[in-house]
């Protein structure tokens, strides 16, 4: 196992480098006046200086090699717009916390209701939960999230007298935006684990257990559903990384200080260090997932191997 690790750890790392290189190189064909934060009032001697003190005059494969390098040290360099002359490591070191902790609650609210739901889906075929979910699920996948997410902000602050805006330190305006985070996923869950049940109970093995007379629910719970979470779950680690680092629609749409939001304020400004760095933390946070993914699938269901078998091909 340790082999198959360090080489889906070393696939990971060549795969993040070429993403950084491809977002690096992109970035620079922009224009140059994301570089600055009062660009219309200086002359071109003055533009020609700061390019050269970002070493932005320089060929591009000797600013990739630099930029590699304080990388490596922790340096994701300095906001041109946003904040003006701020280490971007500290920016996002003040913004993370907030969209960690709402994700990690909307991610939680998903798992205990779309997992069970999922389950009474698969349970009770063509019946009651099974309709209720199919309805929810086709909802959730069918309409434009936007729509929901603004209908949710303005009846769910009508109706409960919530503020429309978030506040740290106001509890009850946490419940909106981590609401509407969860239905994504709840809606996600649901699906793939009334699937899953549905294909496992048509093996063999729960045909026998019933012909043995084993009791429905101990046959649900001890084989199918756990049978059924195994394909599962090596997309939730995926999920819950990205959903830790906010949601980008719904921060901006709460006004919530988290990463989502600031993701889109930097683009808006054509902060270019911040949307490079931006940038290289969601697709380190996409890759570590679905490594972590394959892992864990690994570890729960001990009939998969990470060895080639002898002879296989």
């Amino acid at each position: 196992m340790l082999k198959y690790v360090l080489k889906r750890l070393a696939a990971s790392v060549v795969t993040l480098a070429i993403v950084i290189t491809l977002v690096f190189i992109l970035l620079r064909q922009m224009p140059i006046e994301g570089y600055f934060d009062n660009f219309e009032k200086l002359n071109e001697a003055q533009i020609n200086a700061k390019l050269a003190n970002l070493g932005l005059t320089q060929p591009i494969f000797v600013q990739l090699r630099n930029f590699f390098g304080k990388l490596l040290h922790g340096d994701l360099g300095l906001s041109s717009r946003y904040s003006v002359g701020t280490p971007i490591s500290q920016i996002i070191a003040q913004k993370a916390p907030l969209s960690m902790w709402m994700g990690l609650m909307s991610m939680a609210i998903s798992l205990l209701t779309g997992i069970p739901l999922g389950s009474a889906m698969a349970r009770s075929k063509s019946g009651f939960w099974d309709k209720f979910g199919t309805v929810f699920i086709v909802f959730i996948n069918a309409v434009p999230a936007a729509v929901y997410y603004i209908f949710i902000q303005m009846y769910g602050t009508s109706l409960m007298g919530i503020s429309m805006l978030f506040d740290r330190a106001n509890p009850v305006t946490w419940i909106l935006p981590v609401l509407s985070m969860s239905l994504g996923s709840t809606a996600s869950y649901a699906m793939w684990i009334r699937r899953y049940m549905l294909d496992e109970m048509n093996k063999d093995y729960v045909r026998l257990a019933r012909a043995k007379g084993v009791q429905s629910q101990k046959i649900m719970m001890r084989h199918v559903f756990r049978n059924a979470f195994v394909p599962m779950i090596q997309y939730i680690p995926s999920s819950i990384m990205y959903t830790i680092c906010g949601s980008i629609y719904i921060e901006s749409l709460y006004s919530v200080p988290g990463m989502g939001g600031l993701l889109v304020d930097v683009i808006g400004r054509q902060d270019n260090p911040m949307v490079q760095a931006l940038v290289m933390i969601y697709s380190a946070i996409g890759i570590i997932g679905l490594l972590l993914g394959d892992l864990l699938m690994g570890v729960i269901d001990p009939r998969i191997s990470f060895v080639k078998k002898e002879g296989a091909r």
